[in-house]
């Protein structure tokens, strides 16, 4: 997908023992902050390009508060790292659509060098900004946008004032949803964006989601949306979770639990809808190839756990492992065609407050810490700071969104380069 050549599993392995905490005296390997105040910085998801395919330059917003929900009109810039020029700072941007998750969707265009995309509000519309970072050169979209296809040309989205109202923290802020009070409209949903002519197309909506049974059940009569949009690693399928909720309550409340998911599969054209996890607890997921899905769920009769998925079948394997005992945000680390490396994280410890990064081997049952970084007391609910651990084209540097450092939400990164890549 987009972890391209990262680790070379056969030079990693011993490279990983010696590092483990423990073992001989070794330490974590190293890690430096990329940003610092005034202000707050960070990414976002997951499951987006942060760095450009040469590795050198790292994306990232700011803004001068935190604690809070943003209102319309907050504001946050948009920036660039470079890595090999003192961590300096370029300015490149603004946006006016965002929020505390997942930021404004900002990433590297795939199979670009130079082109960056970010959501913005423009009037009564979510636009989506295209900029050259090399030229200068900036388009404007009139939709905007949630995940890229693995060749750059198409993206897919839905309604972030939708989201908003019904899942605080991952919608924007400046448009009030005009089916706010529809539990399921036909009007809105899921939509394809060209990236090159701005047509898009809507591949289903709310009401056709609500209108598919859960496990026998009618769920017409709740408040639906779409959430985490992804498309596979060959651009053929398309993936998303479809959420509902029974009533409207208070945001802080809303931003952690009391609401369904189940996911899909779909054609980029809209055709063969597939429920691959039916069991209304998918959480965090990625694409192994185009056709596995590893996500953190629950399945029927089964413990909560990571399963791989088989798309448009019904077969479900295990991740059989206890070294990864709890959810996180997990992405393939992968060289050529194999998925032999794990990236993930976990939320905040209750006691401790630690977050740790860190790399799991499939083959071996291997696990390596990548760092302690304790939250705040303070980073909860909608507003919350998770790593979100990211890595480089590279497979030399991880990315982190932390608060450890007592100055707020800033970028830090692990350097792997002293691995024998």
């Amino acid at each position: 997908m987009h972890r391209r050549d990262f680790l070379r599993s056969a030079a990693l392995l011993p490279t990983l023992a010696a590092w483990q905490p423990g073992v001989g005296g070794a330490a974590f390997p190293p890690v430096r902050a990329l940003t610092k105040g005034p202000g707050f910085h960070w990414f976002g998801y997951y499951d987006k390009l942060q760095f450009d395919p040469g590795s050198r330059y790292v994306l990232g917003m700011a803004v001068d508060f935190e604690g809070r929900s943003p209102q319309p009109g907050d504001t946050v810039r948009i920036g660039m790292i470079d890595t090999a020029k003192g961590d300096s700072w370029q300015e490149l941007g603004s946006s006016r659509a965002w929020g505390w998750q997942q930021g404004c969707m900002l990433q590297w265009i795939p199979k670009s060098r130079s082109e960056i995309i970010w959501n913005d509000q423009e009037g009564d519309q979510y636009v989506s900004r295209i900029l050259d970072v090399k030229t200068g050169r900036l388009r404007t979209l009139p939709k905007a946008v949630y995940a890229l296809s693995p060749d750059g040309r198409w993206a897919i989205g839905t309604e972030f004032s939708r989201i908003n109202d019904l899942r605080p923290g991952y919608g924007y802020a400046g448009i009030r949803d005009p089916f706010y009070d529809v539990k399921n409209p036909s009007e809105i949903g899921l939509y394809r964006l060209d990236l090159r002519t701005g047509e898009s197309k809507m591949l289903m909506s709310l009401a056709q989601a609500a209108q598919i049974l859960h496990n026998g059940q009618d769920i017409r009569g709740n408040f639906h949306w779409f959430n985490h949009l992804l498309v596979n690693t060959d651009g053929t399928r398309i993936t998303f979770l479809h959420r509902w909720r029974a009533k409207r309550e208070d945001r802080q409340v809303m931003a952690r639990t009391n609401f369904v998911t189940r996911m899909f599969t779909l054609n980029p054209d809209g055709g063969e809808p597939y429920i691959i996890d039916p069991s209304g607890y998918t959480s965090h997921f990625i694409w192994r190839d185009p056709t596995h899905i590893c996500a953190y769920t629950r399945p029927a009769g089964q413990p909560q756990g990571f399963y791989v998925f088989e798309d448009q079948t019904n077969t479900v394997e295990p991740i059989k492992t206890d070294k990864m005992p709890v959810n996180g945000h997990q992405t393939y680390l992968r060289r050529g065609n194999k998925q032999e490396w794990i990236l993930n994280d976990n939320y905040a410890n209750a006691q401790s407050r630690d977050q740790v990064p860190y790399l799991y081997h499939l083959p071996t049952d291997r696990r390596m810490d990548l760092g302690r970084f304790p939250a705040g007391e303070s980073y909860v609910g909608e507003w919350r700071c998770d790593l979100h651990p990211r890595s480089s084209p590279d497979g030399r540097k991880i990315c982190i969104d932390s608060t450890h450092g007592g100055n707020g939400r800033q970028l830090y990164l692990i350097d792997l380069s002293d691995l024998a890549l």
